[in-house]
């Protein structure tokens, strides 16, 4: 069953309970459901932990969020203005936003490569956040949206990950290749 299957019967389940439980609990039952389904299959929110760890949400705007599938497959690229300018690469996979810090511009034509280093998970809510981190937070500074759009996956390994991106700045075909550690390499190839 693919994920879009799974999406249908979620949503048809928490339609059928709301028709008999009445208004008002749709969106609570859709949620159950989903953790439930999501937790069936090994997604949990154990992949926010560290995400979690470093923010302090009483101080801080970004938000809490959970882990969710959403059938999307949506990227966005966040210019940060912390310590050091930098751009966060933020791609829809697994539930979470996979994401890689690029200390310079990203590349917009092939042939141009890109130090990646990946960060923690972050959850969905935050694909489009923008806003300003306070002194004294973890990535304190000012955060936009440089770009956003759709991804299409072609490929994933564990040391690789091949895919279309289809943004207002960035599109074409584009690569993540792991080199050691942390780190990887972003670049267009076509």
């Amino acid at each position: 069953m693919n994920e879009n299957e799974i999406a249908k019967e979620v949503v048809d389940a928490a339609y059928q309970v709301h028709r008999k439980l009445g208004p008002g609990l749709l969106e609570t039952v859709y949620e159950v459901v989903l953790a439930y389904e999501l937790k069936k299959r090994g997604v949990t929110d154990q992949k926010l932990k560290e995400y979690r760890r470093k923010r302090d949400f009483s101080k801080t705007i970004e938000p809490k969020g959970s882990i969710q599938e959403t059938g999307l497959r949506r990227f966005s690229i966040q210019e940060h203005q912390a310590t050091h300018l930098h751009y966060d690469l933020r791609l829809e996979l697994d539930g979470v936003l996979k994401s890689w810090a690029i200390p310079k511009e990203p590349p917009t034509e092939a042939g141009v490569k890109r130090l990646a280093v990946q960060t923690e998970d972050h959850p969905l809510d935050y694909i489009y956040f923008e806003g300003i981190i306070p002194e004294g937070q973890y990535g304190a500074g000012i955060v936009s949206v440089w770009d956003k759009g759709q991804i299409e996956l072609e490929s994933r390994e564990e040391e690789k990950i091949i895919f279309l991106l289809r943004g207002e700045r960035l599109t074409g075909r584009y690569a993540l290749i792991h080199t050691r550690g942390n780190q990887w390499i972003f670049f267009k190839t076509k």
